[in-house]
């Protein structure tokens, strides 16, 4: 114990002294130097600027989004009393699928090039009867009767087989999207009313790639102008951040 004692004491002593100077005015390879540890106020201001930087990018992303979610919330939940809906309304909405097919030049083209503009879309094989033909000038028509605002509706036929158009719809589909894809992917995305076939129906696609409304078959031409309307009130509850044309790549 008074081994002990004598080297506790020992050790105290030797703590208190400074530390010895070698020849060469250094201080002893064991003297230590103590740093002083940054205050806890600094961590936490660190900590808050970061959390206000989360905040602000979260709120320049729910402004971006809110002209969106409004034009759709307008659509779908607030109707006036006694509007009625001619198409039917997708829910929930299919995303369009990353689809590659081919224009009628040959090229490859992919399927979600064609977002950034409201589509109206039919299906059909390319032999195109005549029902399919009735579906591409009610296309037409109703763009065109969209006035001003056609720009921002492109239609689009979907070829889904290998058979090649009649020479004689050249001249009409110069103004419009032809695509043709892989049939199972079209049918995977987009799909008919119970009891009646893809090609059936007249498809609308928003600007963001999502299949959102189906008119119903064999529409004829008052069925046209209530599709008309359809297409009207969708074209105004977008109208604050769709314009005509697809936006530029960066």
């Amino acid at each position: 114990m008074s081994g002990s004692k004598s080297s506790d004491a020992s050790f105290a002593h030797a703590a208190s002294q400074a530390p010895e100077q070698h020849s060469n005015g250094g201080a002893h390879p064991l003297g230590l130097t103590v740093h002083s540890l940054p205050e806890a106020r600094d961590a936490v201001a660190g900590t808050q600027r970061t959390r206000h930087g989360r905040l602000k990018m979260l709120g320049v992303l729910l402004i971006c989004a809110a002209p969106v979610v409004a034009s759709y919330f307008t659509y779908y939940v607030i109707r006036p009393e006694g509007r009625r809906v001619y198409g039917e309304l997708v829910n929930p909405q299919r995303p369009m699928p990353e689809l590659v097919g081919t224009a009628l030049d040959g090229k490859p083209a992919l399927l979600a090039s064609l977002k950034g503009q409201w589509l109206l879309v039919s299906v059909a094989g390319g032999d195109c009867n005549d029902a399919c033909q009735k579906h591409l000038y009610l296309q037409r028509q109703l763009r065109e009767t969209l006035g001003k605002e056609k720009d921002r509706v492109e239609w689009v036929w979907l070829v889904n087989d290998a058979a090649l158009p009649p020479p004689l719809l050249a001249p009409a589909l110069q103004q419009a999207t032809v695509l043709r894809l892989p049939p199972e992917g079209v049918a995977a995305w987009l799909a008919p009313a119970e009891g009646h076939a893809l090609q059936d129906h007249l498809y609308v696609v928003d600007p963001m790639g999502n299949w959102m409304m189906r008119f119903p078959a064999a529409m004829d031409s008052s069925g046209a102008a209530k599709a008309k309307r359809d297409l009207d009130r969708l074209l105004r509850a977008s109208s604050s951040w769709d314009e005509a044309g697809r936006p530029a790549k960066p």
